[in-house]
């Protein structure tokens, strides 16, 4: 349940039908709240904007905007880092009818101009003229395309190339606002368009799902009144706001609640930023509370009294945490010494748990977690020592929240329970599929695949296998990517590759084994942890032959089978090929939400997955 403030919030908004009525409500029942802070690098200090700024910016983009005189529902493109101008440009446009098409800063040039063909952009905002550039380079025509505004510090001379004019953002803005006679076209509707957000694309050619105003501002309301949410919380957004999920969760919602959100200055600054921020919500992506968490280990790893202080710590405060939500315990976390938990944990909670939560600020209500499933192994240190992470579940055609934990009800095991307005029931293999009004209208352009997408009654198919338990939605895994061993066995490869990224020596981890008579694993480890395993192994760390030496396969799979204790024995890998170069969006094995390219990576380890099937 949400708390009184956020029954208010939700309240205050229910008649309100699109992303721009929601803006305007904000603006005028609250002006003088801080509605964003932004570090300035020239003056080394965070700028802070109240809601009648944002609007006054957001003004001077719907003038300039209405003077390129795209029609209604002409695509806009975004390829900006997060930040206030990603704002203003966003609302300027919703406020015109005008359709948002957020590009991911970095992703690759291909795919980008892909998208700008797709969509039929008119008009492009990117950071940087290198940035063109390089989409030009691409040769995809792109003949709506009109006008690229360029935002960044170092402006282009202003040039014509073919049809397309590019020019820096201030003379854009004082050109278009000057020809401008103030005037602006109506207002958009609830059906209409509000963003085409493409799909990762971790098979194929991403697609446009198209979600409309009343899509996304129905998912707002519903986790409005799920979440707590509070018109004093202060957020810290890092993921991209081309991602759906933190437009919702990091941008429209706290808009709706009136809080205010501070845009970090990149994810290599992230801890930084949340011990100078301290928010008191964070949305984030599994990725980055696993990388705290290998962080921790490895500064474990040289102590064995402080190794035992955090495991006992961590042990404590599972046992307490799972009380108050009245989880029961597994037999392995059970202890005759809990009776004095109550004594020791003033203690252990001044020496671990309050260290790290300072880590995260110091203030965090609402630590939330999305995108993918965050491993058993990295919920529990979390929640046992502090830090409130709520897990939940969506996708970009559901706007995407579709369940979700609450404070009051968190069992890490699920994905929690499912929004206000959202129905979901179980189909054919177990398939999760979802009904409600924040479902999208379609994929952009492709009326076949819309049609493939729902059921023959109107209910979306997720492709996840779930199961639906006292009304907690448990994800399964993607039914696609269930693997099938030639001996009949049904795995799920993601919660086996969480737990065995759950060892800080596997920094990433991919399982394969489809008609194979085994599971198998390829995994990156760590280069810290990786040095430490060979010196006591005794082969040299440089040499990239060590990590298919017989002594480094047997250790890793030791450690493999540890991570792995809890799953069925035909799913626990018997191989391993070991490699050091992690998986990038650069080099095409992630998409740009932190997925892994499935195919591409079978494809680039096809001779080393064949080596670990042939006998030894």
């Amino acid at each position: 349940m949400a708390d009184e403030s956020g029954a208010i919030a939700h309240s205050a908004i229910a008649n309100i039908r699109t992303l721009a009525e929601l803006f305007t409500h904000r603006v005028r029942s609250t002006p003088r709240g801080e509605a964003y802070r932004q570090y300035n690098a020239k003056t080394e200090n965070w700028d802070s904007y109240n809601w009648a700024d944002a609007a006054d910016q957001v003004r001077r983009w719907s003038l300039a905007l209405a003077a390129q005189h795209l029609p209604p529902g002409a695509r806009v493109a975004l390829l900006l880092p997060n930040g206030v101008q990603a704002v203003w440009i966003d609302q300027a446009a919703l406020a015109l009818g005008c359709v948002t098409v957020p590009l991911h800063a970095i992703d690759n040039p291909a795919s980008i101009a892909y998208i700008l063909a797709d969509c039929e952009a008119s008009l492009l905002i990117a950071h940087s003229e290198r940035q063109w550039d390089s989409v030009a380079a691409t040769g995809v025509a792109m003949p709506a395309l009109k006008c690229v505004v360029i935002t960044g510090d170092e402006p282009p001379a202003q040039r014509r190339a073919d049809s397309v004019s590019v020019m820096p953002v201030d003379v854009w803005l004082a050109a278009r606002i000057q020809g401008h006679g103030g005037e602006l076209p109506p207002p958009p509707g609830a059906g209409d368009l509000a963003a085409i957000v493409y799909t990762s694309g971790t098979t194929g050619k991403p697609k446009g799902v198209m979600l409309t105003h009343g899509n996304v501002l129905s998912n707002v309301k519903a986790v409005l009144a799920h979440v707590p949410t509070r018109a004093d919380d202060l957020y810290l957004s890092f993921l991209p706001l081309s991602h759906t999920f933190e437009r919702t969760a990091g941008y429209y919602l706290p808009l709706a609640a009136g809080s205010c959100v501070a845009f970090a200055r990149s994810v290599p600054l992230l801890a930084e930023d949340l011990r100078t921020v301290r928010p008191t919500v964070l949305v984030s992506v599994p990725r980055i509370y696993e990388r705290v968490h290998a962080q921790i280990a490895q500064m474990l790893a040289a102590s064995t009294f402080k190794t035992r202080l955090f495991a006992w710590a961590e042990a404590v405060g599972w046992r307490r945490f799972c009380a108050r939500q009245k989880l029961p315990l597994a037999p392995e976390d059970e202890s005759r010494w809990a009776w004095a938990d109550a004594l020791a944990w003033p203690l252990l909670n001044l020496l671990v748990a309050r260290p790290l939560q300072a880590r995260f600020g110091g203030r965090l209500r609402v630590a939330v977690s999305g995108g993918a499933a965050l491993s058993r192994t990295v919920a529990r240190t979390f929640l046992g020592l502090g830090v409130p992470i709520l897990q939940g579940y969506g996708m970009t055609e559901t706007s995407p929240v579709v369940a979700a934990n609450t404070l009051a009800h968190n069992d890490p095991t699920s994905v929690g329970t499912v929004l206000e307005g959202v129905e979901v029931r179980l189909g054919e293999n177990r398939e999760l599929q979802v009904r409600g009004a924040s479902v999208m209208k379609g994929y952009w352009k492709r009326p076949e695949d819309t049609a493939r997408a729902f059921t023959p009654d109107g209910w979306l198919h997720t492709g996840d296998q779930a199961s639906l338990d006292g009304g907690r939605v448990h994800i399964r895994g993607r039914i696609k990517e269930i693997i099938v061993t030639s001996t009949g066995e049904k795995i799920a490869p993601g919660d086996l590759e969480l737990a065995i990224a759950g060892d800080p020596l596997f920094a990433q981890a991919f399982v394969v084994g489809e008609n194979r008579p085994f599971i198998a694993a390829v995994a990156v480890v760590e280069a810290t942890q990786w040095k430490a395993l060979a010196a006591s192994l005794g082969v040299d760390p440089d040499d990239p032959a060590s990590l298919q030496a017989e002594a480094v396969r047997e250790a890793a799979l030791r450690r493999i089978k540890q991570q792995c204790a809890g799953f069925p024995h035909y799913a626990v890998p018997r191989a391993v090929h070991l490699t050091l170069a992690p998986w990038t969006i650069e080099n095409a094995l992630m998409t740009p939400t932190l997925k892994l390219k499935r195919n591409n990576l079978m494809a680039v380890f096809a001779a080393e997955i064949e080596g670990l099937y042939r006998p030894r």
